[in-house]
């Protein structure tokens, strides 16, 4: 399969996108796609490109109780540098966002068809085994960014602080090699790129619900015009969060079926497994002094 970088006349498609199949920019047979943030579409102002994703959120953690023994440095600066990349690629214009999402987001039909013997900058798929970790560090907007940002914080520091900051960092990149593979077994053929770092943090929660399934979560929760925060057990509100995922993943097979893209909320699925599975492999047994985490 032949994948072709140029630059289309649609209006809809500001900036130079792969396409395979007929000139039209789109797959025979199927509608046409354009570049999405995880489903959303990649809007021209890039503060709006995710609004639609976290409209009306059911529920937001704000903290937990549990604290942490040492510094969480590396949860410090996963989050400093996706706000620096992120407030750097503010200054590009529609076109540069665009080629900035096409070069390094993930696009599943480049890693499973796409020609190996071509660099990625002519269509092709040589270089593009380093976009499921370039991809973690591009978000399309400001609630997406500061959404992501948030559940790392809440989340990231205790489980960095049970395995160790060498151990974090390689469980954190897992869990984004994970959600890769959990997107692209469902929607191999897509040409719509994926960026952003939720998959990897889908993977912290599921560490962290494993860990300190006990933890209380102090969670807001919007009930009609009314605003409540309520303490929630990490376990229950970890549960919850994924079986959504799960619901909302089925229900978005029907749109991959028809060439259309939602959510990537198997991307979110792929890395809670990744996590849920990997965390025993990458917890150090503790010594007897430090507190006991599994019964």
């Amino acid at each position: 399969m032949k994948h072709v970088l140029h630059r289309p006349r649609h209006s809809d498609l500001p900036g130079p996108v792969l396409v395979s199949g007929n000139a039209a920019g789109q797959r025979a047979g199927r509608p046409q796609q354009m570049t999405r943030i995880h489903g959303c579409p990649l809007a021209r102002d890039p503060a709006s490109a995710s609004a639609t994703r976290y409209r009306n959120p059911i529920v937001i953690p704000i903290r937990d109780h549990n604290h942490t023994r040492r510094t969480p440095v590396i949860t410090w600066g996963l989050i400093v540098i996706n706000v620096l990349i992120f407030v750097g690629s503010m200054r590009f214009g529609p076109l540069e966002a665009e080629a900035l999402v096409m070069r390094y987001g993930v696009i599943p039909d480049v890693l499973v068809n796409g020609n190996w013997g071509l660099p990625r900058s002519e269509g092709g798929a040589f270089g593009s085994l380093v976009t499921p970790f370039t991809s973690m560090f591009l978000h399309g907007g400001l609630l997406h960014l500061g959404f992501n940002m948030l559940f790392l914080h809440v989340f990231g520091d205790n489980v960095e602080d049970v395995l160790g900051r060498g151990r974090f960092l390689l469980f954190y990149g897992v869990c984004g090699l994970g959600a890769v593979a959990g997107q692209v077994l469902v929607d191999r053929n897509s040409m719509v790129p994926m960026i952003g770092a939720s998959g990897a943090i889908s993977g912290i929660l599921a560490g962290y619900m494993v860990l300190f399934p006990h933890a209380r979560i102090v969670t807001l929760v919007p009930i009609f015009i009314f605003i409540r925060f309520m303490e929630i057990p990490a376990g229950i509100f970890i549960a919850l969060w994924f079986i959504l995922q799960l619901v909302l993943g089925y229900l978005s097979l029907g749109i991959i079926a028809e060439g259309g893209s939602g959510v990537a909320w198997f991307a979110h699925i792929g890395g809670f497994l990744a996590g849920l599975v990997c965390i025993r492999w990458f917890y150090r047994k503790p010594k007897a002094s430090r507190r006991r985490l599994f019964p």
